[in-house]
């Protein structure tokens, strides 16, 4: 059987490894041993317990593929490197996905990226009477709808650098994202970037101080693509982003696929874009054993849904937006769909 090895267990490797098990070799290689479901993580920071709706382990719902717990530091064109470990490879995905940059580096910042570090936070959000949040996308405005929603007594700041709350949205959800937080006594600072910090003081650009006794910081998404720069470097882009083609192989390489947030196609970095790039990788894949044409990733506008606390929500697709409890229901039926999928 031909080997393939899939770096990186979110949305897109969980799901190629699954498919691909029966017909191939297959090893996934992820930094956390357990599938998480991304979008529900917000949620542990006010409510630990959710914490195991949302992790399955990877060995629970992989029955033939091998799993292999640690980072991968480097590959080259035929092997993976992890620790002292080389893992041969016919075929590599890779799904790394992406992470927060850091450009404070204080001991009250938190990375609103993995569950494991909100439920950490939970402890000091229960203790902090004042919390910052910086950036008003979709992650800083469903975490700051969790707070006021479980913590209404918190004195709550979001610092956004736009002139609106979640930019790629219609006005009719920007503007029910906002009466939603405004209602709930949240102070947001528009036009503003945050600058610097001196311990629990936060100062944005224009000299603003604002004192926080915890940060959580959703803005400035990089790539995880470290891991290039000794063979591949050639292949990032000023983004850092990996160049592919249309067929989601790598530039120059037809036996390496790049799935996910990593890649440099222009679309907002979903689960569901993960996803629906890694069905269209794993039909290349056969396409390539039996010699047959490759089909293309087609980007195109999706769904997307937005929570806002426990009962309210925001569906919106093109230039349809639709508010309310419905969304809300929603967002947790996905959540239930998808974990029931791996377990």
């Amino acid at each position: 059987m031909k080997r393939v090895v899939i770096i990186g267990g979110g949305f897109a490797g969980a799901y190629i490894a699954r498919h691909l098990e029966k017909d191939f070799d297959v090893t996934l290689i992820d930094t956390k041993d357990y599938f998480e479901f991304t979008p529900g993580i917000l949620r542990t920071i006010v409510h630990t317990k959710h914490m195991r709706k949302i992790q399955v382990l990877h060995r629970h719902y992989l029955h033939q593929a091998k799993f292999v717990h640690g980072e991968v530091k480097e590959f080259n064109k035929n092997k993976v490197f992890v620790g002292k470990k080389k893992i041969p490879y016919d075929y590599l995905f890779v799904c790394s996905g992406s992470r927060y940059n850091i450009p404070i580096k204080e001991k009250n910042i938190v990375l609103p990226n993995r569950a494991d570090t909100l439920k950490k936070a939970h402890s000091e959000i229960l203790d902090a009477r004042n919390v910052l949040i910086v950036g008003g996308g979709f992650v800083g405005v469903e975490l700051a709808a969790e707070i006021v929603d479980f913590f209404p007594d918190k004195e709550l700041i979001l610092v956004q650098a736009r002139n609106v709350l979640l930019e790629k949205c219609s006005q009719k959800a920007q503007k029910y994202a906002e009466n939603y937080l405004k209602k709930r006594n949240v102070e947001i600072i528009y036009n503003e970037r945050m600058d610097k910090q001196d311990g629990n003081l936060f100062f944005t650009h224009t000299g603003r101080k604002i004192h926080a006794e915890l940060c959580f910081l959703c803005t400035g998404i990089v790539p995880n693509t470290e891991f290039f720069h000794k063979h591949f470097s050639s292949v990032l882009n000023e983004k850092k982003q990996v160049m592919v083609e249309h067929t989601l192989q790598m530039k120059g390489y037809k036996n390496i696929f790049v799935v996910g947030d990593l890649n440099d196609l222009a679309e907002e970095k979903t689960a569901q874009s993960a996803e629906k790039q890694a069905y269209v990788a794993i039909q290349n894949i056969f396409a390539l054993e039996n010699k047959e044409k490759l089909i293309s990733y087609h980007t195109f506008p999706k769904v997307m849904v937005i929570s806002l606390g426990r009962f309210y929500g925001i569906i919106t697709y093109k230039n349809f937006t639709f508010t309310g409890i419905l969304p809300a229901l929603l967002k947790w039926f996905i959540e239930w769909k998808t974990m029931i999928y791996y377990r």
